[in-house]
């Protein structure tokens, strides 16, 4: 799954720590969601979106071209 969650954090000023403690993670769990290493739950993107104050699709996609086939 793609994001755009570091362009969302930075823009709203919080660090991944900060971002971390306000939806209820550690910093590495952050980091390897910014990098596409960990796929969080629906409900745990829901709670980054808010904290960021962007819609699901802003944040989080599948490419089309990977997900069917």
């Amino acid at each position: 799954m793609k994001n755009n969650l570091r362009v969302a954090r930075v823009q709203v000023d919080l660090t991944q720590q900060q971002l971390a403690e306000k939806v209820g993670i550690t910093r590495q769990t952050v980091s390897l969601i910014e990098k596409g290493k960990y796929n969080p739950s629906l409900k745990l993107c829901l709670n980054i979106c808010y904290a960021v104050n962007k819609s699901l699709d802003e944040i989080f996609w599948i490419e089309k071209e990977s997900f069917i086939k």
